[in-house]
C-alpha cells in the first residue's frame, strides 16, 4: 500500500489513473493530455504499473494501458481496514475516557 499512495502523491499520475479509467489508452493518446513530454509520461505509465495500478497489453506496435481494476480494490481495501482500525481504536479511547470520568 505504501508504494500505491507513494505513486498516488503525484499529480500527473493520478490524472494518468483517471485518464486510463475512461477505457484503454495508447501512451501517445495519455501524453497528448500533458504539457510533458512523451519519456516523462512513460515513466508516470511504468511507475503505476509496477504499484499495481495499470495493466498495459500490446496491439501491433501500441502498448495500450488501463486501470487494473484488482489493484485499486486491494488499495481500497487496504484503506478501508485501515480507517476502520483507527475508528475502532477512537471509539474505544472514547469510550475508556468516558467510563473513567464516570467512576471519578
Amino acid at each position: 500500500m505504501d508504494a500505491q499512495l507513494r505513486a498516488l502523491a503525484d499529480g500527473t499520475r493520478r490524472e494518468i489513473l483517471a485518464l486510463a479509467a475512461l477505457g484503454e489508452l495508447s501512451a501517445n493518446q495519455i501524453a497528448e493530455h500533458f504539457p510533458i513530454s512523451r519519456p516523462a509520461v512513460s515513466q508516470h505509465l511504468k511507475v503505476l504499473r509496477d504499484v499495481g495500478l495499470l495493466v498495459v497489453r500490446s496491439q501491433g506496435t501500441q502498448r495500450l494501458y488501463r486501470t487494473d481494476r484488482s489493484g485499486l480494490d486491494a488499495l481500497l481495501r487496504d484503506l478501508g481496514s485501515f480507517w476502520d482500525e483507527r475508528l475502532l481504536r477512537l471509539k474505544l479511547a472514547a469510550e475508556a475516557a468516558e467510563w473513567q470520568s464516570v467512576e471519578n
